[in-house]
């Protein structure tokens, strides 16, 4: 019963901390999440915070996942476009939008200078921008390999989006995000044309996006199928 109880108690004293900092980082920056004024907005010791977060690199990554995951959370209710390029394009606008609204959580997920690997929000945020590229090299829409694309839009939209921020709002240049969407667009994307002059490219990454499902063929089978479609896509 009292495990039950202690369970409790971290998980409340958790939210508490999450909500506290997030609180704090969003008025002050990241500048404001020091330990003493987590305790005290959450009323809780210090050892407290190292016991659940380790460190304050460990609560920082915990307050963009929770900024993250409540931003998610409200898109949910939202039904995805069935058009996986237009699920794309409200994605990107969703993306900037969010790192305007939350530059804090943005500059965390995003910190080049951070030793070891990238936050897990940027990783979970990686991993559903490469699911919905998935989708669009899976209906033969997409013209460069799905990891090259994945790693031009998401450059391109970390850029955007510094770019912005980095400058004074009423100085902003608001068809910004747009051209740069439609830059990347017209770099990953291809009109499905026959007689493209890329359109064995164009298939080659449309079928490799199936190959996992193609269980006639061994584990050896489909690693040769992927190298050799790998050479069409270049």
């Amino acid at each position: 019963m009292s495990d039950l109880i202690n369970e409790h108690d971290g998980a409340d004293a958790r939210s508490r901390i999450l909500e506290a900092a997030s609180a704090l980082v969003a008025k002050g920056g990241i500048a404001a999440l020091t330990t003493r004024a987590v305790a005290a907005a959450a009323s809780v010791q210090a050892p407290t915070l190292y016991r659940l977060f380790g460190d304050k690199s460990g609560l920082l990554d915990a307050v963009a996942e929770h900024g993250l995951a409540t931003y998610v959370a409200r898109k949910l209710q939202t039904e995805p476009q069935p058009d996986p390029v237009q699920n794309l394009c409200e994605a990107w606008h969703d993306y900037v939008a969010f790192g305007l609204a939350n530059p804090a959580v943005f500059a965390i997920m995003n910190d080049i200078g951070r030793a070891g690997p990238p936050s897990p929000a940027a990783l979970a945020g990686i991993a559903v921008l490469r699911e919905r590229v998935g989708r669009i090299a899976r209906v033969g829409c997409l013209r460069v390999a799905e990891d090259r694309a994945v790693a031009l839009i998401h450059a391109v939209g970390t850029g955007t989006v510094s770019t912005l921020l980095s400058t004074p709002k009423k100085e902003r240049d608001a068809q910004l995000s747009l051209l740069a969407l439609k830059g990347i667009m017209a770099v990953i994307l291809n009109e499905r044309a026959a007689a493209s002059h890329d359109s064995a490219a164009s298939l080659a990454i449309g079928l490799r996006a199936h190959l996992d499902e193609a269980t006639a063929l061994s584990p050896g089978e489909r690693l040769l199928m992927g190298e050799l479609l790998e050479r069409l896509t270049h």
